[in-house]
């Protein structure tokens, strides 16, 4: 089992936002488990939250910008990555401006900086989705491409092609995340010169200087530009160097360019929400349809999540047979309500129940039309989790569980005699002081027939 992570402490960091050129100030807090990846402005008031997820995307120009309820946030690409690159699954990004700080353009400073803050495994299972079939987009206006196809791990490979004798054509591939930090983190953002005239005209990159942003050179400089560029960026004179950039700046690696059009594909599909284990590939990858396919993995994610129907082989041994459960639990004959559990783990437990005609509830409930009792599903989903908290302690024959809360309580589909329910209970929050909360589903005839949030506790017995 692969834990969820955080940092252990938090850490600030101050700069200039690229494009509004103000201070600001960033501060790394850890998060709960489950709780992602979430922005919050201390500047407004009220401290407003804006989760990391691709449905805030708003804009896509220059960087990828959410906004919720009129709250903005800027450029979140790179410190996305460099949470993602440095394994974490949740944390808290404090700003007090829409911004984050651009650093030297790439995410070598917040890797550098989360690492110095410490990381930490939490106490819950880390969260994947599997890919199990090719998931495409393409931008028809720029012919862009991306696409995941199966794969055991996660990996990235980006191909860009700018058309440009300065900066043609260029692969990046990371294999594993683990070599984020060494390959891809210090790779910086880069403009064309054309480009970098038409954001001055505009009154953008404010924050930018040639510490920051690469600026490939694919046009004559003008006697004015070179003027512009000069009062810019506080600069006595500027030169054009052999390869093509303007001088001030060294490339870090010959393909830098693809490797951070590669580092902006994970900060940008950080906002899926989940782990992917799958390959991904990135033709021509730019913001737009980067964000625009983590909003179609997005929702291909959430309908698989909420119509997911568990399969599981019932010809094999179960984990524990009717006599290993009623050594755990106290209930016997017409109150067992679960016939095997079939698997376990820290957090969740699936169990098992043959409906059959001769149920002791079908006498009394509904004898010419026989259907299971809600509140016995109810039951049985409990009973399994019983098992599961009752493992935790070395003598659960010296123990009951009790009732504390149920909620969101739906039932979906009739149970009928002859039907096989399947009971999954996965953790809410870890078991503590005897109290399992947890989410309890139902299943029979390949579809979800119930479902509860329950809370119960256990208790020595007297």
């Amino acid at each position: 089992m692969v834990k969820q992570k955080t940092i252990k402490n938090e850490i600030s960091l101050t700069g200039v936002g690229l494009h509004t050129g103000k201070e600001v100030k960033m501060t790394f807090k850890p998060a709960p488990i489950n709780n992602g990846f979430t922005f919050v402005r201390v500047d407004l008031e009220g401290a407003p939250i804006i989760e990391a997820d691709a449905n805030y995307v708003v804009n896509t120009q220059r960087g990828t910008n959410l906004e919720k309820l009129g709250v903005k946030i800027q450029t979140s690409e790179h410190v996305l990555a460099a949470f993602v690159g440095c394994d974490i699954d949740n944390a808290i990004i404090e700003l007090d401006a829409s911004e984050p700080p651009i650093m030297d353009g790439s995410s070598k400073y917040f890797v550098e900086a989360i690492e110095k803050a410490g990381i930490e495994e939490q106490d819950a299972e880390r969260k994947f989705y599997v890919v199990k079939e090719v998931i495409s987009f393409t931008d028809e206006a720029t012919g862009s491409e991306i696409l995941v196809m199966p794969s055991d791990d996660y990996q990235v490979t980006a191909m860009v092609d700018f058309g440009t004798k300065v900066l043609g054509t260029q692969n990046a591939t990371l294999k594993n995340i683990s070599d984020f930090k060494t390959e891809i983190a210090n790779s910086r953002t880069f403009s064309f010169l054309h480009e970098l005239e038409t954001l001055l005209d505009n009154g953008l990159i404010k924050g930018g200087d040639l510490n920051n942003a690469i600026v490939y050179v694919d046009k004559e400089i003008s006697p004015s530009t070179m003027e512009n560029l000069k009062k810019a960026f506080g600069k006595d004179s500027i030169a054009v160097k052999e390869n093509g950039i303007l001088d001030n700046l060294t490339l870090h690696y010959p393909n830098e360019a693809a490797r951070h059009k590669l580092l902006d594909v994970i900060g940008d599909l950080a906002l899926i929400g989940i782990r992917i284990k799958g390959k991904v590939i990135a033709n021509k990858p730019g913001h737009f349809v980067n964000t625009q396919f983590a909003k179609k993995m997005s929702k291909i994610i959430k309908i698989e999540q909420k119509n997911h129907i568990p399969s599981y082989d019932l010809n094999l041994p179960p984990l524990m047979d009717i006599h290993q459960i009623m050594n755990i639990l106290p209930h016997r004959p017409p109150f067992l309500l679960i016939d095997r559990i079939i698997e376990m783990s820290d957090t969740h437990v699936v169990g098992m129940k043959n409906v059959t005609m001769n149920e002791n509830f079908f006498v009394g409930h509904f004898p010419d039309a026989p259907v299971m009792p809600g509140v016995l599903i109810v039951e049985a989903m409990a009973q399994s989790g019983g098992i599961l908290v009752l493992s935790t302690v070395p003598d659960p024959e010296n123990y009951l569980t009790y009732f504390m809360k149920i909620d969101n309580v739906k039932f979906k589909y009739k149970v009928l005699p002859g039907d096989t329910l399947i009971f999954k209970c996965d953790l809410i929050t870890p078991i503590r002081r005897g109290i399992c909360h947890m989410q309890a589903n139902a299943y029979a005839n390949g579809r979800l027939v119930a479902e509860a949030e329950l809370m119960a506790q256990i208790a020595k017995k007297q």
